[in-house]
């Protein structure tokens, strides 16, 4: 008999976000979250574009039917207009099922609510599911080198840099002109973990501003 995978998809609940397993349901709200911001324009990162959003939902799932990926859809619930909407994509990825370690990765949010309690929330939640259900050993977050927004808030999350993977990638993005990448890999460990928590609910109970 074949294995189920691991890991089982599952919803995760909070106050402010909900991550929903990824499905084409949630085509329409993605493309217009990641008009917010043109978000695919950054080079340092990877974010579909409208037209290539449905591609993107198939590759994670994909991805997903073979193991190495379980992607959600975020979905806001701070009060406004975004309320019960997806706002961006998340995952785990690199799946190791054998030495039960996941990256948390290839996350991004469209631009109204980026600096709001949602991504520490998605993080908390993410993060408690890893360790509290799934008995991880550790958790990896990998970025670009020069994305220093997004090495500042791995960091702020407690997450310990490891290294960094030297011309780990070609950067394909169109204007990144075949630039080599540079990837800093970071991780929180089960042993790290209980700090981690207790500094993730101290943030989440700071007040926050609500999605522009």
């Amino acid at each position: 008999m074949t294995a189920p995978p691991w890991p089982d998809t599952v919803t995760l609940h909070g106050q402010h976000v909900r991550l929903e397993p990824l499905s084409p349901a949630h085509l329409g709200d993605l493309q217009d979250a990641v008009r917010d911001g043109e978000l695919w324009r950054l080079w340092v990162t990877a974010v579909p574009t409208p037209e290539g959003m449905a591609a993107e939902i198939e590759r994670r799932l994909a991805l997903r039917a073979a193991g190495s990926m379980l992607p959600w859809a975020v979905v806001s619930l701070l009060p406004g207009p975004l309320q019960g909407r997806a706002v961006g994509m998340t995952t785990y990825m690199h799946i190791d099922a054998a030495n039960r370690r996941v990256e948390i990765g290839s996350t991004w949010y469209r631009q109204a609510v980026q600096r709001t309690a949602l991504n520490t929330e998605a993080k908390r939640l993410l993060l408690t599911h890893a360790f509290e259900t799934l008995a991880c050993i550790a958790v990896e977050f990998r970025t670009h080198a020069l994305n220093q927004a997004s090495r500042r808030a791995i960091e702020r999350l407690g997450a310990q840099l490891d290294g960094v993977l030297r011309n780990h990638q070609v950067n394909r993005h169109p204007d990144a002109g075949g630039s080599l990448r540079d990837t800093c890999v970071y991780s929180i460990t089960a042993a790290e973990w209980p700090a981690v928590r207790a500094h993730l609910q101290h943030q989440l109970a700071r007040p926050r501003p609500l999605p522009a």
